[in-house]
């Protein structure tokens, strides 16, 4: 069973829904899904975008996706490489495909001088976690993670 990562192209904009689909309802926000084909095809492969994707695939077949851009430390002066998502099909979980994912994106990390490799999980996806610190990567528990979307963010930006 050989693992293929490769650059996702416009034309995996419908895997790339479904698996964002997926992954909404593994984390139990399905409903927070504005994501269509289009917006996908736009926001990541569309003229000044600054957002990448990776593909998993098993003998031909996606099973898992990452989306990533890159992010700036003031303190180390660099930029780092941020992964928004990571997601492997259920049937694919163990197969390896998670971790070749996130080796995946330190080697892109590497390649672009970053100095950091970050990312966020939710507190009780223990799967995840322990595949994290399996690879040594180190929870940052002293910061609180902030946001502000939809009318809270409008009304902010207006000043309201």
């Amino acid at each position: 069973m050989t693992l293929l990562i490769r650059d996702a192209v416009a034309a995996d904009a419908p895997t790339i829904l479904r698996f964002i689909r997926e992954l909404a309802i593994y984390e139990n926000a399905e409903h927070e899904v504005k994501a269509t084909v289009e917006s996908i095809t736009a926001s990541i492969f569309g003229e000044g975008s600054v957002t990448s994707a990776l593909i998993c695939e098993r003998e031909g077949q996606p099973i898992g996706f990452a989306v990533w851009f890159l992010s700036y430390s003031t303190w180390l002066s660099r930029n780092g490489l941020y992964l928004e998502d990571l997601y492997v099909t259920p049937d694919a979980r163990g197969s390896g495909a998670g971790k070749a994912l996130l080796k995946r994106l330190a080697a892109i990390a590497v390649e672009k001088g970053c100095g950091r490799f970050e990312w966020s999980v939710l507190d009780w996806n223990e799967p995840a976690i322990r595949v994290y610190q399996a690879i040594g990567a180190e929870a940052q528990d002293e910061w609180v993670r902030y946001r502000l979307s939809g009318d809270a963010l409008k009304a902010f930006a207006s000043g309201d």
